[in-house]
């Protein structure tokens, strides 16, 4: 069926497109699913990540962060560095099939000097999950990822684990959710023991109680046995560990918060579900769970308007740019969040920044390094464009009526370094990276304006940002580099021209962005300050 655009109406003071109903683009965005992990680092994302792979029937055998040798990589770590380091320095896309769903999974850094990449994850995504550490409870990165979504108004579904190690107490990790968080924690199954008593899960709104059964980690599916709360006479539970957990159970019946569907979408309350990543205790029951709950793509403004996702006309925006993911092509590649319609592959389309017509003749399914020729997408999909520098961050192609969604977020950085190369004859290869490098988002480049052109200074959120630059330098564009840290801490922007000679304080450093412009680097508030005294006639703005 051929959708035709209807008129535009207003909702709430805002314009919305309403399109006429093709019954299979309805049925394609009801079985989508996409979030995003958010934790601190070590929480067990990536585990849970690779965990939900396994059930998914991607996977064989499930990689872990940590391990033997003998042990296969995670899938979603495929970096060099990442696999190295034991961490997550760039978001990944996943798209795997569930029970009759497409899952697109994006799996989010947890470090904080990466913390940019993520959010602009974040609002490619419908909902989020949060692991936290039993033991350790909410930390200081998912805190700041969790505002995020607040902000965003994002459902957040929250997996409580590591529940076999030590150290673990559920009743406190829910109160830590409401007082640092804020939000209701509304816990729809509840551990049965913790550390190396845990051993099963009893779900509060059958009162079905699961038995796990002793597995080798990170391998197959573990097995469980199943019984009724109720039954005194079920030879599951003994009588002390009914009686204790029944009595667990009425505290929450009258103290929890209730779960309420709609307070969930509304990001009021998250439902917190429990287990263990590394011995799969649990992760079946949260994926089914996370299956029900979950929402399906919604709409998303542009420019003042309500852009439904059954709009009759194709619409997405680019959210990550990616180079190198795999050595053989040496290309980069953008990664497209469908918003509305249906993408079919070959289509044109039109980019709503340079008003440019685009003919998308190349389009992939991202599965974490991997990629494979997709033909058609629908709202929630994650495609993959080959890009030669015509995407950008944020950028919107469209079908139809113009479409254009709001800008991502942009940080100001707040550490910075000199980049030299090593070997003159590396010159050539050292300026192609760092041009694709900057254009992924991760890093920006200031000049001295008499140097030539011959130093970089790199401007970061993080100085991790900074050893990722140099070793991607050397191991995709083999150049070798030097590295001097600078002592400033903020940079700010002089908006326009100065129209006189800048009155620097001490230490502070003029630069010159990538478009010509006026920036300050400063080592402290207190220099700004200064800054502010010696040329009160000076504007300028926060540099992001």
């Amino acid at each position: 069926m051929r959708l035709q655009l209807d008129d535009e109406v207003s909702v709430d003071g805002n314009r919305r497109w309403e399109g006429s109903i093709d019954p299979a683009l309805r049925n394609e965005i009801r079985r989508r699913r996409t979030f995003a992990i958010i934790s601190h680092p070590d929480a067990g994302k990536t585990t849970l990540t690779e965990k939900l792979l396994l059930y998914a029937g991607c996977l064989d055998v499930a990689g872990m962060v940590r391990g033997r040798k003998t042990r296969r990589a995670v899938t979603s770590d495929w970096m060099e560095l990442e696999r190295q380091r034991g961490i997550s320095v760039t978001s990944t896309a996943l798209a795997i099939e569930y029970r009759g769903h497409r899952v697109n999974l994006l799996d989010t850094p947890g470090h904080q000097d990466f913390s940019e990449d993520t959010y602009r994850t974040l609002i490619a995504a419908d909902c989020a999950v949060m692991v936290l550490d039993a033991a350790k409870g909410v930390e200081a990165q998912t805190e700041k990822l969790f505002r995020v979504c607040a902000r965003r108004k994002i459902p957040i579904l929250t997996f409580v684990n590591k529940m076999d190690r030590p150290g673990g107490d559920p009743l406190k990790v829910l109160g830590e959710v409401e007082e640092v968080l804020g939000i209701g924690a509304a816990p729809l199954n509840w551990p049965i023991g913790t550390g190396r008593d845990f051993r099963g899960l009893c779900d509060r709104r059958t009162r079905r109680v699961s038995i796990f059964h002793d597995d080798a980690p990170g391998s197959l599916v573990v097995p469980t046995t199943d019984g009724d709360l109720d039954d005194p006479s079920s030879p599951l539970l003994d009588a002390e560990t009914r009686a204790s957990l029944l009595d667990e159970i009425a505290l929450l019946d009258v103290a929890g918060a209730p779960f309420d569907h709609q307070r969930f979408l509304r990001a009021e309350v998250t439902p917190v579900f429990f287990g263990s990543a590394l011995t799969n205790s649990g992760v079946e029951a949260f994926l089914d769970a996370f299956l029900t709950l979950s929402p399906p793509p919604g709409s998303r403004p542009s420019d003042g308007a309500i852009v439904p996702p059954d709009r009759s006309g194709f619409s997405g925006f680019i959210f990550k740019v990616q180079g190198n993911m795999d050595p053989k092509h040496r290309d980069r590649i953008a990664f497209l969040r469908v918003c509305s319609g249906r993408f079919v592959r070959d289509m044109e389309v039109v980019n709503a920044r340079t008003g440019e017509r685009l003919r998308l003749s190349r389009s992939h399914r991202l599965f974490a390094q991997d990629r494979e020729t997709v033909d058609e997408a629908y709202p929630g999909d994650i495609i993959g464009l080959p890009s030669t520098g015509q995407y950008r961050l944020g950028d919107t192609l469209y079908q139809g009526d113009r479409v254009r969604y709001e800008p991502l977020p942009q940080f100001a950085p707040e550490h910075f370094a000199v980049l030299t190369c090593r070997e003159t004859l590396r010159r050539k290869q050292f300026a192609k990276g760092m041009e694709q490098l900057v254009e992924e988002g991760a890093i920006q480049t200031l000049s001295e304006p008499d140097g030539g052109g011959r130093q970089q200074i790199l401007a970061a959120i993080g100085p991790l940002q900074f050893e990722v630059v140099q070793a991607r330098l050397e191991s995709e564009y083999g150049v070798s580099t030097d590295l001097e840290p600078l002592p400033h801490t903020m940079a700010c922007r002089v908006e326009g021209e100065p129209t006189s000679t800048l009155r620097m304080p001490l230490g502070s450093l003029r630069a010159l962005d990538r478009s010509g412009g006026v920036v300050v680097l400063f080592r402290s508030p207190f220099d700004l300050d200064a800054f502010r005294t010696r040329n009160p006639d000076i504007r300028f703005a926060p540099a992001d």
